[in-house]
């Protein structure tokens, strides 16, 4: 049925009524102007000399409320650049400044609930990868890498970049300054530069979302195929080196007469190079993760495996491009693998480089490092990754990875090893439409026959229907050491379908959204282990209130009884299982809000 739809379903938004939608306009153009001396950034941008020959840029459309219609505020963007950095300006211009809303000004913290601006660059204009950056009027410094357009887990907000924003609240709305240092993005060496770009503008009371480059409803500012262009820049072609050094020392002596003095302590470095403006070299000695984001908290009560996301910096840059398989579910290569037991214990790394980025429009990425022993928690192990992946015109790409972890302690044998090798792809059909996948096999010395593992899935994605269908399967044998494995040995079948209805005017709604999906795991004896089917529908009004009314059927087969609690076992069988669930809340954005979820 859905390869079906994908055949029929028009690729483009088609002029209705004579009248010009917004996906058949052409994609805005801007010019960024070369100054000498960049701006004061204290967020005022009127009357600051810097801006004065920056030709504003403008002409927003909204998504929501009205979908194609103009912004109901004026927005005015200018960019400019100095030798070392590319300046972005905006006026939020606001009749009513008292409305403006802000939540929060934590780093990274959500932009949705807040009156917010959001640049996206496509410094290589591949139409799949880019940067973003965004801010609110209290100054929130957000910003992240985008890989493959957002898809599979290919939004890195753990990623931080080193830039600058200034914002201020005028009588006219608000209005900020983003000084971005071209050292802190990559891209290409060429001499006239074209690059890919966007704008998001949210006017939070109004629930108003608006684009520079205008965007269907259902597409975020990651939808880099459909952005505009920026021209008129002129890069430096410089050597970014980066040098980190740390010491850490103890001194220890009791308090006894003639007690000794012990002295303990430990040095190591980090160096980020670039090998050219978007091949990026990392190198690491004796590395030390104190600095790191502690993981948010998971209890589990199933009888699989809990994922939580990479936060060491040295492995956050260009980690889209080493992800192949299903994020969360079927990894090839998951960095947290490295340094850390499955136990969460430290692994001491005893050193490592690191190369990640472009070369044309071919992505590359090695990774070679070495952990220490650590008696009666880890062997040493060396580990290793080479990855490419190809950019495809029209949202395609194809790519390739082979991992190796060598066991290098003085107990283990010489066959202590484990390797794997990937292929995936995506065809993107049209502009809606997609097909990807993966295949993988995995190589140990203790494991012969069923080890490989492959996906093939469809998509499909309009202003109205939104489906998709996917297959796995996960043999008995594939093991993928360097990876993550959510589970082992099954065959998976999912599928969602999703429809957006917009009604001119009814009940003061702004979209009604009724869905399925469905998931099953089987295992290779045809016994089904897990079975979930969601139907629910999204009541979303103008003035921000939602209401959502699910109900979900699940199914789960227990072959072998596992405990959940000390002392509480879940005994074999197949337990089936319904649940009504009604979920309701009123505008998040108001002063206050209130949730309701009844299960």
């Amino acid at each position: 049925m859905i390869v079906c739809l994908l055949a029929l379903s028009p690729t483009l938004w088609a002029v209705e009524g004579g009248e010009e939608t917004v996906s058949s306009m052409a994609p805005p153009v801007a010019r960024a102007i070369r100054v000498e001396t960049g701006p004061q950034l204290d967020g005022v941008i009127i009357g600051d000399a810097a801006w004065a020959s920056a030709e504003p840029i403008t002409g927003f459309h909204q998504t929501t409320p009205d979908e194609g219609q103009p912004a109901t505020e004026r927005t005015e963007v200018r960019i400019i650049f100095t030798d070392d950095t590319l300046y972005v300006g905006v006026i939020c211009f606001d009749r009513d400044p008292s409305g403006i809303i802000v939540s929060s000004s934590r780093r990274d913290s959500s932009l949705r609930e807040t009156d917010s601006f959001q640049i996206i660059l496509d410094t290589h204009r591949d139409r799949q990868n880019g940067f973003v950056f965004g801010t609110n009027p209290l100054g929130n410094e957000y910003d992240a890498q985008v890989s493959r357009e957002g898809q599979d887990d290919g939004f890195n907000l753990n990623w931080d970049a080193s830039w600058r924003v200034s914002t201020r609240i005028t009588e006219n709305g608000w209005s900020a300054e983003f000084a971005i240092p071209f050292r802190s993005i990559r891209y290409p060496e060429v001499d006239r530069p074209v690059w890919g770009l966007n704008f998001q503008r949210n006017i939070r009371r109004r629930n108003e979302t608006a684009f520079w480059a205008p965007l269907p409803r259902q597409f975020r500012l990651v939808r880099l195929s459909l952005a505009g262009t920026l021209t008129g820049l002129e890069l430096p072609r410089f050597r970014n080196l980066k040098f980190v050094p740390y010491g850490l020392g103890e001194i220890n002596r009791a308090g006894d007469l003639g007690s000794e003095t012990h002295r303990t302590g430990e040095a190591g470095f980090d160096v980020k190079y670039s090998l050219t403006p978007s091949l990026t070299l990392d190198v690491t000695y004796n590395t030390d993760f104190a600095q790191v984001e502690v993981d948010e908290q998971q209890i589990n009560l199933d009888r699989f495996n809990l994922f939580f996301p990479e936060k060491r910096p040295f492995f956050l840059e260009n980690a889209g491009l080493f992800t192949v398989g299903t994020p969360g579910e079927v990894d090839l290569f998951f960095s947290r693998r490295i340094g850390i037991s499955e136990d969460g214990d430290v692994i001491p790394i005893e050193g490592g480089v690191r190369v990640s980025g472009k070369a044309g429009r071919t992505g590359i990425g090695f990774l070679n490092m070495q952990t220490d022993d650590v008696p009666g928690v880890a062997e040493g192990n060396n580990y290793s990754v080479l990855r490419m992946r190809r950019e495809l015109p029209r949202r395609s790409s194809i790519g390739w990875i082979a991992t190796n972890r060598q066991g290098t302690g003085d107990q283990l044998p010489e066959d202590e090893y484990n390797r794997s090798i990937g292929l995936d792809g995506r065809l993107g059909i049209g502009q809606y439409g997609e097909v990807s996948g993966f295949v993988a096999k995995t190589d140990s010395p203790d494991l012969n026959g069923k080890d490989h593992s492959f996906r093939i899935g469809t998509d499909y994605d309009s202003e109205g229907w939104s489906l998709g269908m996917n297959y796995t399967e996960v043999r008995e044998d594939f093991n993928p050491e360097m990876g993550f494995l959510r589970r082992t040995a099954y065959r998976k079948a999912d599928g969602v379908i999703f429809y957006r209805y917009r009604p001119a005017d009814l009940w003061g709604l702004q979209e009604v959204r009724p869905h399925i999906s469905y998931r099953g795991f089987w295992d290779f004896q045809g016994f089904q282990e897990t079975g979930f089917t969601h139907i629910d529908n999204h009541w979303e009004w103008k003035s921000g209130h939602e209401i959502h009314t699910g109900i979900n059927f699940t199914k789960e087969g227990v072959k072998e009884a596992f405990e959940i609690f000390p002392g509480i076992d879940v005994i074999p069988g197949t337990y089936d299982n319904h649940e009504i669930q009604l979920v309701a809340f009123t505008n998040q954005g108001a002063p206050l809000s209130v949730r309701l979820r009844s299960t």
